[in-house]
């Protein structure tokens, strides 16, 4: 293949160009706000699984407590109810009356043991309350941290992305000068060799590979007109040769 020396030239400032593209997806893809983000995601995640849980415990917790409240009221009213009959005289029988007697007492001891439930569970459903107000206050803190991380990260992918679309715009008025086999050697070499297809011969040097050329090499390279596309025999990316070269 041959190409205008010019045209070869214009291959390094293209490859600048597609390096430095290349170098601002890596750093948009580094960002340290990715790491942020998914820890506080996780950390986000947990503690909104955590606060439906309490959540599920308060609801549980305060049905509980209803429900023995009115335990202890239909134990009340009963009682009530039998200590009216009991006063009013109605009942003469002295076994009805020794039978309402201990009903009434059986009554007391069960409302007691009611209302000693009822402190129970109201000692519990402050507890998740507690529970409750905690955790809230946690996730709205790590909503904050999350929502934070997200919008340096935004911030970065701005710049970052500012910075490759300019890049870009570059590259385009750079590539359109160059030959179209160039170029299709080019791409097809720099997607081959890690995003290098071009790379200057510096004082017998591929700066590709970073390795010396033989003499042989050099010999053979030297022998080459000025508008032969040479290759690097160690890497085969395309050698530009400038006033730097050493040949």
């Amino acid at each position: 293949m041959n190409a205008a020396p010019a045209d070869q030239i214009r291959l390094l400032d293209l490859q600048a160009l597609d390096s430095r593209l290349d170098q601002l997806a890596h750093r948009r893809r580094s960002l340290p706000e990715h790491a942020e983000i998914e820890k506080a995601s996780a950390d986000h995640t947990a503690l909104r699984d955590l606060v439906v849980a309490a959540e599920t415990q308060l609801g549980d917790t305060a049905r509980e407590q209803t429900k023995a409240e009115q335990d202890v009221e239909q134990v009340r009213a009963r009682a009530v109810r039998n200590q009216q009959r009991l006063d009013s005289g109605a009942i003469t029988s002295p076994k009805d009356l020794e039978n309402l007697q201990h009903e009434i007492g059986s009554l007391a001891k069960r409302q007691s043991d009611l209302e000693d439930v009822v402190l129970e569970v109201m000692e519990r459903l402050e507890s998740a309350q507690g529970r409750v107000t905690e955790l809230t206050a946690r996730l709205e803190h790590a909503s904050v941290v999350l929502d934070e991380a997200v919008t340096r990260r935004d911030a970065g992918y701005a710049e970052i992305d500012a910075d490759a679309a300019k890049v870009a715009r570059d590259r385009e008025t750079v590539a359109a000068v160059i030959p179209a086999d160039l170029m299709k050697l080019y791409t097809r070499l720099r997607e081959q060799q890690g995003g290098i297809g071009a790379a200057r011969l510096y004082q017998r040097r591929c700066e590709g590979c970073r390795v010396e050329l033989s003499t042989a090499d050099i010999n053979e390279i030297k022998a080459q007109p000025k508008d032969a596309v040479v290759r690097c025999e160690n890497c085969g990316r395309i050698l530009i040769r400038t006033s730097d070269s050493g040949i």
